[in-house]
């Protein structure tokens, strides 16, 4: 979104600027094209095995399945929308200004988790990656599945996401727009192919579920907008700070939703043909047994290339926290640990793993977890603050603004920690259950839920502690500006 110099130069097709707020000259970007970016963010077949999860493990109809389909976008992606706002607002990463709410050495605490969180969100979808290249080498050459092969798939994979990902937000720009294009294109396609092919009486026959497994169904399909949530920023430091801001919600909710809610609905219908869909290790081939290969192989080519986008935006602004973590490398160096650690983590998921839907599933939930007490305090500390800080969001020594106490911002530390251990009591996963999982929140799978509220009251309700006066009086002029 980084607008042309005013020299009329074209800007380098490499983004350098890593956690400096983003100054006005260069805001030149435009709230719609948020909505491609948002589209790439989903493009991945896993959402069609998560739509026949509802189907063979919630045991949903299809009118079920719909209303989990569009509310689970809304909420979460309306979360990302939300806290998107503060990217205008301070021209810098999510996890920059996260600094300004916990103190320059309290941010890294939630900071490191969600660094940690996210090797396991680039460790699936890197996998889901291979196993795509490798259902297209089957289809066409009848090449098996082979360990040597699956290093190959993996490091081709990784490596092309490292690529785009360090180029940065221009490169993922351009490659979200036609990725949009070429997804939605094929999407109709198969669709219309399942319209004309499915058996939709008994689609349309199957017993509802119960209410339980449908509110569960939404956290487990939110979960993966709810991980997006600290990145928002990242890709609306370049919006002016005059960017309408229910338009960006709107944008964001509207560009995932479009992909959301027919993927997961596909998938529900498929499941209904292919029972084994959800319980299958790999969880990409079905699509070549289902889909003519005509279809199949374009297909799975594009999302592909999807499941790289959403991978390459996930390194983007994990470079991004890295660099806040402390580690002093540019962001695209940052963006290598990221790479490193998804490779190895594939390699074992795809080789030793015994089941990849349930070892995504316990993932996705514990992901909702440990970011919702990060999203509960600095959603509260964004109605209250109107500006941010630029230098003091790179001072990491005791004369920042943002020091507090220590480096540190108790009311905001607390309310994290102890939200986060709220989360987890009312959390159930394949090897973890929390001694409040079998209560109503537990059992339909909010603890996530509990997570936003526990730290978002908790943080509203201890006494604030100010920060000293801002070291540019250039950036205190900002306040009024910035209601938008």
């Amino acid at each position: 979104m980084p607008a042309e110099p005013a020299d009329g130069t074209a800007e380098t097709a490499i983004e350098t600027r890593g956690l400096e707020p983003v100054p006005d000259s260069e805001r030149g970007g435009r709230v719609r094209e948020l909505v491609p970016t948002w589209v790439a963010a989903n493009i991945s077949v896993l959402l069609l095995t998560m739509g026949a999860g509802l189907v063979i493990f919630n045991k949903l109809n299809i009118w079920q399945v719909l209303v989990v389909a569009v509310a689970a976008p809304v909420v979460s992606y309306g979360l990302v929308g939300l806290i998107s706002i503060a990217g205008k607002r301070g021209g810098a990463p999510g996890m920059a200004l996260s600094r300004a709410v916990f103190g320059q050495r309290g941010n890294l605490f939630p900071g490191a988790l969600i660094w940690v969180a996210r090797w396991g969100w680039e460790t699936i979808n890197a996998v889901s990656g291979a196993y795509a290249v490798l259902t297209v080498l089957d289809l066409l050459f009848g090449v098996r599945s082979s360990t040597p092969l699956i290093l190959v798939t993996l490091l081709f994979f990784v490596g092309c996401t490292f690529l785009v990902s360090g180029l940065g937000i221009n490169a993922l720009r351009v490659c979200s727009t036609w990725s949009a294009y070429l997804f939605g294109a094929f999407s109709v396609l198969v669709l219309g192919y399942l319209v004309f092919t499915t058996e939709w009486s008994a689609v349309f026959a199957k017993p509802a579920g119960s209410s339980a497994m449908m509110i569960a169904g939404i956290g487990t399909i939110a979960a993966g907008g709810i991980s997006w949530v600290p990145s928002g920023p990242d890709f609306t430091r370049y919006l002016p700070r005059t960017a309408s801001s229910k338009a960006m919600v709107g944008a964001t909710v509207g560009g995932a939703g479009v992909v959301v809610l027919p993927m997961v609905l596909m998938g529900a219908v498929m499941a209904v043909g292919t029972p084994d869909l959800a319980t299958a290790q790999d969880p990409v081939s079905f699509i070549g047994e289902l889909l003519p290969t005509w279809i199949a192989v374009p297909y799975l080519l594009i999302a592909l290339i999807g499941m790289l986008l959403i991978n390459s935006m996930s390194m983007y602004s994990a470079g991004f926290t890295a660099q806040t973590l402390g580690i002093k490398v540019p962001r695209a160096a940052a963006v290598s640990v990221n790479a490193v650690i998804s490779l190895v983590f594939g390699f074992l998921l795809m080789v030793v793993a015994t089941s990849f839907f349930g070892s995504f599933i316990s993932f996705l939930t514990l992901l909702a977890v440990a970011f919702s007490a990060w999203i509960g305090v600095f959603g509260v500390d964004m109605l209250r603050r109107t500006a941010y800080d630029g230098p003091a969001l790179l001072d990491t020594t005791r004369t920042s603004a943002y020091w507090y106490k220590g480096g540190f911002a108790w009311q905001a530390m607390t309310a994290w920690a102890l939200a986060l251990v709220a989360g987890l009591l009312f959390t159930k996963v394949d090897w973890f259950a929390g001694p409040l999982a079998s209560t109503w929140i537990g059992e339909n799978g909010l603890g996530w839920a509990a997570g936003i509220l526990t730290s978002a009251v908790l943080y509203a309700v201890l006494p604030r502690t100010a920060p000293a006066e801002p070291a540019a009086a250039g950036e205190r002029a900002l306040a009024g500006s910035l209601s938008n």
